[in-house]
């Protein structure tokens, strides 16, 4: 049978914003006769079908996958790379978008990739790793100017702290190494020099050993306008970044990170195969490397997926092997999504109260749900502390961002609060 007649069934794992973009960009292929969501949202119900089994249910999800003739399985969130799906559904034949556990070190180990790329030349800023409190301390004693600390582990985006002094680097070095506030994803810290830049998130698809870079975004991590307030998972991005010749710059991050980090996991017999996110500062026309991960980015994979052609073809060729290095090609326009979250986030959260508004967004705008779960009668309703985010595309940034926050106003749901300064042109906001 050839190639061509082959109708995919697909299996994303998981259940937030990124999987609920995955399935819809998997629906719309016309490749695909049948999109599995485990255990999905709300959201994902309609464009795939739900199946109750939790993402980092290794077991259960190859042998769901066996059960349902899946042919290509993808995978999306931090904690499924991390329990190992990738390798069950691999032992289980299954061709998988999405690492090994060994491979997701790149993302779920801050120390195994500093050290990697600190071996490998990868441009990335100076280091130092701590184990207890009192070599953190003796780390930072009289240390000038800003000190980034970070935990070794998954921390749903909230393990990295922008330090303004090392005093203030050490209190958060306390609350990490000897209070445990991120339990054992704390107990070893990175402790980074401060960046200052443009940053940007690089995006490469890989088969273990060749790479094709997909246009970058910009995302926005702080929880309030003008980049302050805490980390948190993201509040929204954009996709082309405002930064001249990004096209040079994707080359750069293929030629000087990309490449080198897959030749060096294949040759630790951990080949790399999924998306492998590169989280950069631009300094001075060079890419300096922030952070792997070992998936696609949230919310750039909502910004990205509705603005780039079907990726189908280069998931599958992933999965198997024979993509073509280089870079993809650059779509027209732009595309802007803002997400909408609940208050005190990102602080826990109460969960409940029906998320309403989706099904009255202007024509051409998407809405992606992050963080809910099915309420009565099946509508959505508030689970997690980001809910939803709204993206528009249009012929250019600007008609792009006013898209997307026309239709973010359409959202409701208690205790709703978003950044109103996503995607501002520079030199204004």
């Amino acid at each position: 049978m050839s190639r061509k007649s082959v109708r995919e069934r697909v299996l994303v794992v998981g259940g937030g914003g990124r999987e609920h973009a995955l399935a819809w960009s998997m629906r719309r292929s016309p490749e695909v006769e049948l999109v599995l969501a485990a255990p999905g949202n709300p959201g994902t119900a309609e464009v795939a079908e739900n199946v109750a089994v939790a993402a980092t249910d290794a077991p259960a999800l190859a042998e769901l996958a066996l059960a349902r003739g899946v042919t290509l399985a993808v995978l999306g969130p931090d904690a499924a790379v991390a329990a190992g799906v990738g390798d069950a559904l691999r032992g289980a034949g299954i061709p998988c978008f999405g690492p090994t556990a060994a491979a997701g070190r790149l993302e779920t180990s801050k120390v195994f990739a500093k050290r990697l790329m600190r071996r490998l030349g990868v441009p990335t800023a100076d280091f130092t790793v701590c184990s207890s409190w009192e070599e953190a301390q003796r780390q930072l004693q009289g240390r000038p100017g800003g000190v980034v600390v970070k935990a070794d582990g998954l921390a749903l985006g909230k393990g990295a702290f922008v330090c303004a002094s090392a005093e203030e680097a050490l209190g958060v070095a306390r609350r990490l190494l000897v209070e445990r506030e991120l339990g054992e994803a704390g107990a070893q810290v990175v402790l980074e020099e401060t960046l200052c830049g443009e940053e940007a998130s690089f995006f490469a698809l890989c088969d273990g050993e060749r790479a094709l870079m997909l246009p970058p975004a910009r995302d926005y991590k702080a929880a309030l306008e003008g980049d302050r307030g805490p980390n948190t998972g993201g509040m929204g991005a954009y996709a082309p970044p405002q930064l001249p010749s990004w096209e040079e710059l994707n080359r750069q991050v293929l030629s000087q990170v990309v490449e080198p980090v897959l030749a060096e996991m294949a040759r630790l017999g951990c080949p790399f195969v999924g998306c492998l996110y590169v989280g950069g500062m631009v300094v001075s026309g060079q890419v300096q490397v922030l952070e792997f991960n070992a998936r696609f980015g949230d919310p750039e994979a909502e910004v990205l997926l509705p603005w780039l052609p079907d990726l189908l073809p280069q998931l599958r060729l992933a999965a198997r092997g024979g993509l073509q290095s280089g870079l993809a090609p650059r779509p027209r326009g732009a595309s802007v999504g803002v997400v909408a979250v609940r208050e005190p986030y990102p602080g826990p959260v109460e969960p409940g109260g029906e998320v309403g508004g989706l099904d009255s967004l202007p024509e051409g705008c998407l809405a992606f749900q992050m963080g809910t779960r099915a309420g009565p009668g099946g509508r959505p309703e508030v689970s997690g502390g980001r809910v939803v985010v709204v993206v528009g595309s249009g012929p250019d940034l600007g008609a792009a961002r006013e898209l997307a926050y026309r239709g973010i106003a359409a959202v409701r749901f208690p205790g709703m609060r978003y950044r109103g300064d996503i995607a501002v042109p520079a030199g204004r906001g």
